[in-house]
């Protein structure tokens, strides 16, 4: 189901109507859907690299906006909609766990799941369950989602095809070492 899953969002990124498709895959990527949008994204970006800002930009507001979807489903539907959402990824527990972390780092969570390749679905409905508050959460995520898809932009427009296997294979690793490095930074200054 994921390969066909996968391939028919390829498709998409070459369809006449790929920004379209990118909001609705940018969208439910943050709240219900299993494949991430870089999927969609890489392709687009190599196609049309003049256009790298222009859709980075457009895929931070759709990701966001599903977060805000995913927040809510978290926050008003979690029984209903949000927990059998987590046991379809077989991560039940992951989500009561997350929400018991934003209770204590909330910000911090949604600044490291939103870079790294981990499901950011699982943020937004942790977020809303917790009753995180919507400004930081918003906040949060057009910084991560952001930073994020800039990045793939800036990568893209650049340095083109040869960048695409560095992307889907390296470009996790190095976002979990710049946030280990920040990490490790905040320790020190809060330790000094």
């Amino acid at each position: 189901m994921l390969t066909l899953l996968y391939n028919r969002v390829t498709e998409l990124a070459a369809s006449p109507r790929a920004i379209w498709w990118l909001i609705v895959v940018a969208m439910a990527e943050a709240s219900v859907f299993p494949l991430p949008v870089d999927l969609m994204l890489v392709p687009m970006l190599l196609a049309n690299r003049e256009r790298a800002w222009l859709l980075a930009t457009v895929c931070t507001a759709a990701s966001v906006t599903g977060g805000l979807i995913g927040w809510v489903l978290g926050a008003f539907l979690m029984k209903h909609v949000g927990m059998p959402i987590a046991h379809f990824y077989h991560a039940d527990q992951r989500i009561l766990n997350l929400e018991s972390m934003f209770r204590h780092y909330g910000v911090w969570i949604i600044l490291a799941k939103g870079l790294t390749p981990l499901p950011y679905k699982f943020v937004t409905l942790a977020a809303g369950a917790a009753h995180f508050s919507l400004l930081p959460f918003i906040g949060a995520s057009i910084v991560t989602r952001g930073a994020r898809f800039f990045l793939e932009a800036a990568l893209l427009r650049t340095f083109g095809e040869p960048i695409r296997n560095f992307i889907e294979k390296r470009l996790a690793i190095v976002l979990m070492a710049a946030l280990l490095l920040i990490g490790a930074g905040i320790a020190l200054v809060e330790l000094i």
